[in-house]
């Protein structure tokens, strides 16, 4: 009876410690700068929401909050960057859908799984891509492009932002549902894409609506569809490319999120995710995103890893319909 209370005791004395640690680890987190991953090129769409993020964030850890981009893979590489990382809460992804929930029915070598190599801590922010077209094409609908593309198979050509990226299977589920032949041209990263679609290169592109709000103001595109399936209170007059008759079933809609290495310790994710709620919900941030078209979308993380499972069967389904392939 004494040895069962004796060792009831050193149990109890055991939790008791690792509670104690626990949080005076979470206190003293973090002591150092943290960086956070953007798996696609600085000046992008996924870039500037990072670096909002990353600001609001760093003011409420006290600490630095570096951007690091590691592009290419359809933002495999800084998925894998992070996957690899030491699980210390000093390395975070910022993880658009297409690197964890596209990729895996993409690539056949992925060397990180995007169930079992992160932990999810929140989610950020919720957009869609925009069909936008050089003003030098005569299409002024979806449902003009496409008569167009029919008449013409082959000639038109739409920018992405690499093999295997959210843009690149906009323009191959387009492809497939309105049964049209278009040339794609995929670059590395949307910055370079944009450069060579603003300047006449290309026919269109299908990306994050915020990249072309002031290029639609100037006049320098033309928008013509948003493929989510609401429309942007940043442009409600863009109709989305569900709305075009035979495309109901046209729908692309984008989530981002920050997650941490597996293994990484709850105390720390528990602190990140308070902080990166109050750092997502500051008035100054909704506002910038909400005129770039973003919207601030917060989820913790049983419900981010609920997303990732489903989307993982959802763009599995997609890619195999629309007969994805790589180049």
């Amino acid at each position: 009876m004494q040895t069962s209370r004796r060792t009831l005791l050193l149990a109890g004395a055991s939790f008791g410690i690792a509670a104690l640690a626990g949080a005076a680890r979470a206190a003293a987190y973090p002591d150092k700068p943290v960086r956070l991953v953007v798996p696609f090129p600085a000046g992008g769409a996924t870039d500037l929401m990072a670096r909002s993020l990353g600001q609001k964030l760093s003011e409420r850890l006290g600490q630095s909050v570096v951007i690091d981009n590691r592009a290419g893979a359809g933002g495999g590489i800084g998925a894998e960057a992070v996957a690899t990382a030491p699980p210390d809460g000093y390395t975070l992804l910022f993880a658009t859908m297409g690197s964890l929930t596209i990729n895996p029915s993409l690539y056949k070598n992925l060397r990180y799984d995007p169930v079992k190599s992160f932990e999810p801590i929140s989610l950020t922010h919720n957009t869609s891509n925009l069909l936008v077209v050089n003003p030098a094409v005569p299409a002024r609908s979806v449902a003009e492009l496409i008569e167009l593309a029919r008449k013409e198979p082959g000639k038109l050509t739409f920018a992405s932002a690499g093999n295997g990226t959210t843009s690149h299977l906009a323009g191959e589920l387009f492809k497939s549902l309105a049964k049209v032949d278009l040339t794609h041209v995929p670059y590395k990263g949307s910055a370079p894409a944009m450069v060579d679609f603003l300047g006449g290169r290309t026919s269109m592109m299908f990306d994050t609506a915020s990249n072309f709000v002031d290029h639609i103001k100037t006049g320098r595109v033309r928008p013509l569809g948003l493929t989510g399936r609401k429309r942007s209170p940043a442009m409600p007059n863009v109709p989305t490319i569900s709305e075009t008759p035979g495309m109901a079933d046209y729908d692309l809609s984008l989530w981002l999120g920050v997650l941490a290495p597996a293994g990484t310790p709850p105390d720390i994710t528990a602190r990140l995710q308070r902080e990166i709620a109050v750092a997502m919900a500051t008035p100054d941030l909704v506002r910038q995103m909400a005129d770039a078209g973003i919207e601030v979308r917060l989820g913790g993380p049983q419900e981010f890893a609920a997303l990732i499972r489903s989307d993982l069967a959802r763009w599995s389904a997609v890619v195999k319909r629309a007969d994805v392939k790589m180049d």
